[in-house]
This record gives structure tokens, sequence and C-alpha cells, in this order.
């Protein structure tokens, strides 16, 4: 079983944040989070990628670029986390399931005010 955290802000879907270690931010560090919307995260992992590079020489910079890569897969949920609560978004409940879609049947469950935000109509009844 996992742990998601659901963040919510009127009128828009809930999102749904797993905890735990995030491989997709370990492999592809900045894209990921830039898939995930997490701009300010995004930059500020750039600029230091490039200070990294450019201010530092190869055995430590290699040390320094393994250890952000491992930063980022240990705290890319929290990063997404941040981010939304930049957006608007407030932190509504932490769901415990063992995937995504169970998570937000879960959330349905408890929180039936929210199905009429971003389901279809025809799926809300």
């Amino acid at each position: 079983m996992k742990f998601w955290t659901v963040h919510i802000r009127g009128g828009a879907a809930p999102v749904l944040v797993r905890e735990g270690f995030s491989w997709g931010a370990l492999i592809f560090g900045p894209l990921w989070l830039a898939a995930h919307r997490a701009w300010i995260a995004t930059v500020l992992t750039l600029v230091a990628w490039v200070l990294i590079i450019v201010l530092t020489r190869d055995g430590v910079s290699a040390a320094l670029l393994a250890a952000l890569i491992v930063l980022l897969g240990l705290s890319g949920h929290d990063l997404r986390r941040w981010s939304l609560e930049h957006r608007g978004y407030l932190l509504a409940q932490v769901v415990v399931a063992r995937n995504e879609l169970e998570a937000l049947g879960r959330l349905l469950e408890r929180r039936p005010d929210l199905r009429g935000g971003f389901l279809p109509p025809e799926a809300a009844r």
C-alpha cells in the first residue's frame, strides 16, 4: 500500500501525489519536474546543474551531479507538493491505496462533493 496526498483547488480536478522515492525525478530530473509543472524547482535544478558543471573540476562535478540526481529522486514528490501549494492548491487529505486510480476512488468515496467538479455529468451521478 502507498500513501497519496490529495491537493484541491476550487474548480480544478484534485491532484494526487504519491509519497516516497521518485524514479521519474531520478532518471529524468528537470524534465520530470517540468512535466509536472513545477517550474521554479525546474529552473533551480537547471541552475544548480549549470553551476556545478561550470564552477567545479571533473571529479568534484561528477560527485555533486550524482548527489543532485539522488536528491531529486528523494525529494521529487515533495517539490511537486511545494509547487502545487504555490499555485493555490490546498492539502485536503492523505489516502492509502495500491495505485492512483484506487486512491482517487477512495477519495471520491470520502468526498462525494468533489465528483461534480471534474467528472463528466453522467459519471458524477
